[in-house]
């Protein structure tokens, strides 16, 4: 039985609230299970210096947790003066999972940064940022349209994201901390609405996991983003 007596293929509950920012372009507040993450996309009406002159625009995220997000205060990293290398992983991993479905010519030379803060973790917060990070970006988008400062949807795709791992040697879909931090194998899948991998995670914490393992976590990984896809949907729709 697992921590949380949820069946092996059953996701925490998932909630996605759009529209909780009042002055970003796009926003949304993602819940998996106790793990809260609020995600804000804002518009910069130019592009990055690199971009300058190819007609194409760019999405980036930052990432960041709250000091009391878990269960002891942490220091803020603007106190030591940069990122840790975890916090710089992983708001590149968010920044290239949303460019997986973005049409960036579509944009214009403009940026996108969509800020993913963790308000309280307990387990997934990279994969909660990544779902709810792409609510955020189609509210920008859909903000730019009603202004026409686009023409055209540049999202091609849905994306969301899922940890998975093995269990007392079970394979398991959306781990919790209590669940995560015993698991013999933790992995994140990053997958889009038509069923394409953007990025596949996976670490043996003991011993090594098996070919046939990776194939049941990705079977249940597909599952699970399949429902978050669904959820991302009636967000957006309501």
């Amino acid at each position: 039985m697992r921590p949380s007596k949820r069946a092996p293929d059953e996701l925490r509950k998932v909630t996605l609230e759009r529209a909780v920012a009042r002055y970003a372009e796009g926003s949304c507040l993602v819940s998996f299970g106790e793990t809260k993450v609020l995600c804000t996309a804002s518009l910069e009406e130019r592009g990055p210096p690199w971009l300058r002159g190819s007609g194409k625009g760019w999405v980036t995220a930052e990432y960041s947790m709250l000091p009391r997000a878990t269960h002891t205060r942490t220091r803020r990293e603007i106190s030591s003066g940069k990122p840790s290398g975890r916090t710089h992983e992983i708001q590149r991993l968010i920044g290239r999972s949303l460019r997986a479905v973005t049409n960036l010519p579509a944009i214009g030379e403009r940026q996108i940064t969509v800020d993913c803060d963790v308000i309280q973790a307990d387990g997934g917060t990279r994969t909660a940022a990544i779902t709810g990070a792409w609510v955020a970006l189609h509210e920008c988008f859909t903000w730019m349209r009603g202004r026409s400062i686009i023409s055209v949807d540049p999202l091609r795709d849905h994306v969301a994201a899922v940890s998975c791992g093995i269990s007392k040697g079970t394979p398991v879909l959306d781990l919790d901390y209590a669940e995560d931090s015993a698991a013999e194998t933790d992995a994140n899948f990053v997958i889009t609405g038509s069923g394409g991998l953007v990025e596949v995670q996976g670490t043996a914490e003991g011993a090594p996991f098996s070919e046939a393992e990776l194939l049941d976590m990705l079977r249940l990984a597909k599952a699970g983003v399949a429902d978050l896809v669904a959820l991302q949907k009636q967000a957006i729709a309501s």
